[in-house]
């Protein structure tokens, strides 16, 4: 495969593209390196004016991450003073949003298993990113797309919504909904 097929996109990423959440990642496999890259431009080309970017984070055995994500949200997420926080104890001396992905790029092409901070980079609530890093992935109080160690009727409330905006995404995505009529503009 070469070309990404928008219903991963829509499979994977629909609360990104409402405009509920700051970014999304998922595995692509692809045979070919260049015609992925070509196929990320026409994405990122496609989403220019909804605000929305589309960036290949890692590859690996012929499998790419993919990142879809809102560079506005993100770069307010990133200034929450936890999510600070938590980016200088991980090394980032970035002041950027684009910097601070490359360096999240070099952190995953260098270590095996996903660095913890990449939650603040899919908009998960920065205390909720310092708990898992803090409590070594335990003593949470629920989970959903993430776990959760602060506000879990908050967190509960978001999950449902993701869950509702990705299934409301699908069936309007089979009854011929482009991708791009799903996908909300930045305001």
């Amino acid at each position: 495969m070469s070309d990404l097929p928008d219903e991963l996109l829509v499979k994977h990423c629909s609360p990104t593209l409402a405009g509920m959440k700051t970014g999304s990642m998922f595995t692509y496999a692809f045979c070919d390196l260049a015609a992925l890259r070509d196929t990320v431009r026409r994405l990122n080309r496609r989403f220019v004016s909804k605000g929305v970017r589309v960036l290949p984070l890692r590859y690996e055995n012929h499998r790419a991450l993919i990142y879809l994500y809102r560079p506005s949200k993100l770069s307010v997420d990133l200034q929450h003073p936890v999510a600070q926080r938590i980016l200088n104890e991980c090394g980032y001396t970035q002041t950027t949003s684009q910097r601070l992905i490359r360096h999240l790029m070099k952190r995953l092409k260098e270590q095996r298993a996903f660095p913890h901070e990449i939650g603040l980079f899919l908009g998960y609530p920065p205390e909720d990113v310092w708990g898992f890093i803090h409590h070594r992935a335990q003593a949470y109080l629920c989970v959903g797309c993430w776990k959760v160690y602060h506000n879990a009727a908050q967190a509960k409330k978001t999950f449902a919504q993701y869950k509702k905006c990705t299934g409301a995404y699908c069936r309007r995505y089979t009854q011929g909904v482009s991708v791009e009529r799903l996908t909300v503009a930045a305001v």
